[in-house]
């Protein structure tokens, strides 16, 4: 692994922001280098890499018309724009790629649909390969109607993970041939409005986070069966909290120690350690991000660093890991990004 790697910061341009920005990160001082325009684009809110780090994926919007982009990463880090999908209608919010790097898959909170992309051989944006539309509501004002919030596969590549903030469910969809199947659903309570999951590195568990009830919720998946079971749920809030805060993202560290989410409003980490035979959690402690509205956080490739995104604030804050406890030591390296929204790194 090189010594400096590149992130790209994902982001709202409502404000200053004019779309997707870089920067460089030493891996070894942990100093961060100013961030620079990568991609002019409007609303490039979430992001994601090859495997290879040879093509980006954004989340696109163009007027009245919403979709993905695709974009090739030169060798000095510049991105430049292969092609994007379109149609009428609000962006997604969330996509992701299959380890073999030929689907990407969507999430429109706006539509309540995720959508399976082809892509070719160059990386491009060949074909819409399949839709899925969901229904229902929950009983949160916010909970109208279905609101998918994030695309992801299981991490046998057999099934895709669609979970919907608004029916409280996380509908998970065989694959074959990029025809996405209805195989299970997963519920939750009601006005728990899940919003990502992510897996531990065995593939045995998983962890949803709640962006309504502010909550972190241990799942057991059977690969199998293609089916989860709920193990727990805890709150990402401090018991004493009484102002207004919702969930924005959760990370697992790469080593499967620990669980990481962010809390919006109460603008910090909330820290969980992972009981490696249950995969159950235990609280460690919360910390502040320095900003507000830490909509995503990331870890760096070596599981040294978090870096978390404060939209409203436009900072991003750098914090140590330490891998015996988890907790987090801010480091004292900041860097400004107009309203960030995602931050993915390359190799």
């Amino acid at each position: 692994m090189s010594q400096k790697v590149t992130a790209y910061v994902g982001t709202y341009t409502k404000g200053d922001s004019k779309g997707i920005y870089r920067f460089t990160l030493d891996l070894s001082s942990g100093a961060i280098e100013q961030a620079t325009v990568a991609a002019e684009l409007d609303n490039p809110t979430f992001l994601t890499i090859s495997s290879d780090y040879k093509h980006l994926y954004s989340v696109s919007k163009k007027g009245e018309e919403g979709g993905v982009a695709a974009y090739s990463i030169e060798s000095n880090g510049e991105l430049s724009f292969l092609n994007d999908e379109l149609a009428a209608g609000s962006p997604p919010c969330h996509v992701s790629l299959n380890e073999e790097d030929n689907y990407l898959f969507s999430a429109n909170y706006h539509l309540g649909t995720g959508i399976a992309y082809q892509l070719d051989d160059n990386g491009k944006i060949a074909t819409v390969a399949s839709t899925v539309t969901h229904s229902g509501n929950g009983p949160h004002e916010r909970q109208e109607k279905p609101h998918a919030h994030y695309a992801g596969l299981t991490p046998d590549q057999k099934y895709l993970c669609v979970v919907d903030l608004g029916t409280d469910e996380m509908v998970v969809y065989a694959i074959e041939d990029g025809n996405l199947n209805k195989h299970a659903t997963q519920s939750f309570s009601p006005g728990t409005g899940p919003r990502h999951i992510q897996f531990h590195p065995n593939g045995k568990f998983a962890y949803v986070n709640g962006e309504l009830s502010s909550e972190v919720i241990a799942l057991r998946y059977e690969s199998e069966s293609g089916t989860f079971e709920q193990l727990q749920s805890l709150s990402s809030l401090p018991a004493d909290f009484e102002g207004e805060s919702i969930g924005g993202a959760i990370k697992v560290s790469a080593d499967g120690k620990f669980v990481y989410a962010s809390n919006r409003g109460h603008d910090s980490i909330a820290v969980f350690e992972i009981n490696s035979d249950t995969g159950t959690l235990s609280f460690v402690e919360h910390v502040s991000t320095d900003g507000s509205f830490p909509r995503d956080f990331t870890i760096d490739p070596t599981g040294n660093f978090l870096l978390a995104a404060n939209q409203d604030t436009s900072n991003i804050v750098q914090f140590s890991i330490d891998h015996t406890t988890g907790k987090l030591t801010k480091t004292g390296a900041e860097i400004s990004v107009p309203n960030p929204v995602c931050v993915v790194f390359t190799k």
